[in-house]
């Protein structure tokens, strides 16, 4: 599904920056709207400042004859009268006109630019960024909102990108529990325990990938409930080590604990939280660490943040797909899929929210061909 596909601005035109047509000489469509806006505004001032100029002159004329001829002066006289008034008359509001023009060229059309903007995103625009081409505060203010916008836009890509991902993978299990079932209805496959068993296994797929959906929306969103009481770390990766040792002994790979560090490392936190952090790392370890290959465990406390770090002998990751290895549905091989045993895509993503919400963090490092390490960074004590 490309991202044109799914999106519900695919109809209208663009006005982003690079369809704006600024080698034709046009500007935004966003702001050809509040164009016009402004030249009335600006017509509008005009008018009534000549009317105010005509009057003041008329008015000026005729009470410097009045005054010229009631004190008995002449025509030299009237004229240095009707001067000296209209200086004053007009001296001073057209200083506070060139001030107010001064005014409007730094604040109004700045603000002018803003409302149009406001209303080119309101209408689900979200490419369109305000001209940082004012001063001081407008320009803080346009800058500001600009990082608004771009955050927003990041925001929907990835809700757009989140749906086609959920729908895809969604899609090949429902798909095989569909055919899985036809089949047998229609006498192409027999009704066996060996099909009922993999259109069930196709099914708890689905449950999978849903709970893990469920759980990371809530980790994101702040919501996740923690059960929060003193964990001995030890004890965690030894369990860890435990639950897996079956596993990695299968596929060839060695399991082991590094703990040299005498002391209790505790820290505050969900145990369970933690165990299925744990788990999601030495999953992927195992799966990229070929027969031979080792996978270590280890623990550190390094003033008051705690480390525990997972590191495989494995393929590593190309330094260009780093980045991205904690984004949802991100693999390193695109070919491969979760019925390769790859998982949902979701392990790392979550791993990285559970670790944030005990306020922490995990980060990986990795070399092509040398293996890779994902550490997670503790405080010690309650968050």
């Amino acid at each position: 599904m490309s991202e044109s596909d799914e999106s519900p601005r695919s109809n209208r035109p663009e006005w982003g920056p690079a369809k704006w047509g600024a080698a034709e000489g046009h500007g935004p469509p966003w702001r050809h709207g509040w164009g016009k806006r402004r030249r009335r505004i600006f017509r509008g001032v005009g008018c009534a400042v000549g009317l105010m100029a005509l009057l003041v002159t008329g008015g000026m004329a005729v009470l410097s004859f009045l005054l010229t001829r009631f004190y008995g002066g002449d025509g030299h006289t009237t004229l240095l009268v009707w001067l000296g008034g209209m200086g004053l008359a007009l001296g001073l509001p057209i200083l506070a006109v060139l001030i107010g023009l001064r005014t409007v060229r730094g604040f109004v059309m700045p603000l002018t630019d803003i409302l149009a903007v406001i209303d080119a995103a309101a209408e689900g625009d979200l490419s369109v960024r305000v001209p940082e081409n004012g001063r001081g505060e407008m320009e803080r203010l346009a800058r500001a909102f600009n990082r608004m916008l771009a955050e927003l836009e990041r925001t929907e890509r990835q809700r757009r990108n989140l749906t086609a991902d959920v729908a895809h993978e969604l899609r090949t299990p429902l798909h095989v529990i569909q055919g899985n079932l036809e089949g047998m209805l229609d006498g192409v496959y027999p009704t066996s325990p060996e099909q009922i068993d993999a259109t069930l296994q196709e099914t708890r797929l689905l449950a999978r990938l849903v709970d893990d959906l469920r759980t990371l929306s809530l980790a994101e969103a702040g919501e996740l409930p923690l059960r929060r009481e003193a964990v001995d770390v030890a004890d965690l990766l030894a369990d860890a080590v435990t639950s897996f040792s079956g596993q990695a002994e299968e596929m060839g790979v060695v399991l082991r604990l590094e703990v040299a560090d005498p002391a209790p490392l505790v820290v505050v936190g969900d145990a369970d939280r933690l165990d299925q952090v744990l788990g999601n790392l030495i999953a992927n370890a195992l799966r990229h660490t070929p027969a031979g290959g080792s996978v270590a465990l280890s623990a550190e406390q390094d003033g008051a943040q705690l480390s525990i770090r997972v590191a495989d002998t494995g393929e590593g990751i190309p330094a260009d797909d780093l980045p991205f290895v904690f984004d949802r549905f991100w693999r390193g091989d695109r070919a491969r899929t979760h019925r390769d045993g790859t998982g949902s895509g979701l392990g790392l993503s979550i791993a990285s929210q559970l670790v944030q919400a005990h306020g922490g963090t995990l980060t990986v490092q990795s070399k092509l061909g040398r293996g890779t390490a994902f550490v997670i960074s503790l405080p010690i004590g309650p968050v």
